[in-house]
């Protein structure tokens, strides 16, 4: 196949060699020139371009295949805006025009439950923020095409992590992530292994306006994250009353199901909990 993966960045790039690897031809696109020049080192097709710029779809190649795994310049609703609907809608654009699948990697940031509640695919958005309202229209948005006859599927993504994105670990060596008031909460994640192979396998097997959720088989409470890994680096737990940092406003704190997403795709975890994925990347 030709296979468009939009937003080659630290995920994309992952699925873009595995797609290389079994054959395909795929096309990488990058906002930035530099960036996107840098993906032919991979035998990656470079093209750089704005997919929120108006007309943006009409400098895309013929294609098989998208994968969309674009994300926000900054914070705020702006660069949301441009990431996740306008960029969206050059990408639907394409896949209506050429006939093509596309697998949409969404954010399991449409939740924000904050008692805990277990959540799995069938689970409706609940955003608790301007920027998780935008999160939640482009999946609205996304589906909504699927019903006019785009094959089109999302796939929700946990707290991302892995090779050269392990920021969690110096948090808590740093106090940063610490024991304290809402510790309790439940932590999501998902190795950037296991989303490449999520979002590969949404792409074979998943379904028109199928709905999937790529994270590990085991949240846990950020109290358990923090003394494992404080543990593991060989400290003891920071917590607010020795000094770490206070908490900001209180997060979500909800655990994020992927067990039939699993199931319905066919798919084994490399790193089915949070201590299988960090352990690799500590010495």
């Amino acid at each position: 196949m030709h296979v468009l993966v939009a937003g080659c960045g630290w995920l994309g790039l992952e699925i873009a060699r595995r797609l290389l690897a079994r054959g395909d031809v795929v096309t990488g696109v990058r906002r930035d020139p530099a960036r996107a020049a840098a993906l032919a080192e991979a035998g990656v097709a470079p093209l750089a371009l704005d997919l929120a710029a108006p007309g943006a779809e009409r400098a895309l190649p013929r294609v098989d295949a998208v994968v969309a795994c674009q994300a926000a310049a900054g914070e705020g609703e702006p660069a949301y805006r441009a990431a996740y609907l306008d960029a969206l809608s050059s990408l639907l654009a394409v896949a209506a025009r050429d006939g093509a699948r596309l697998v949409y990697t969404g954010s399991t940031g449409v939740f924000g439950q904050q008692g805990g509640e277990a959540l799995d695919e069938r689970a409706p958005p609940s955003p608790a923020s301007r920027t998780g309202e935008l999160l939640a229209e482009a999946e609205a948005r996304l589906l909504a095409s699927a019903g006019q006859g785009v094959a089109a599927s999302l796939l929700r993504l946990s707290g991302l992590y892995g090779p050269g994105r392990a920021g969690l670990l110096e948090r808590v060596r740093t106090g940063r992530l610490a024991l304290g008031p809402g510790d309790e909460a439940f932590m999501n994640f998902c190795h950037r292994d296991d989303a490449a192979a999520f979002a590969l396998a949404a792409l074979a097997r998943g379904a028109p306006g199928g709905v999937y959720h790529g994270s590990d088989a085991a949240p846990a409470r950020r109290r358990e994250v923090v003394r494992w890994v404080a543990a593991r680096l060989g400290i003891a737990p920071p917590s607010l009353a020795s000094g770490g940092t206070p908490p900001g406003a209180p997060g979500p704190n909800r655990r994020i199901s992927s067990e039939w997403t699993r199931e319905a795709l066919g798919l084994t975890l490399a790193y089915p909990t949070f201590r299988d994925g960090f352990g690799a990347l500590l010495p």
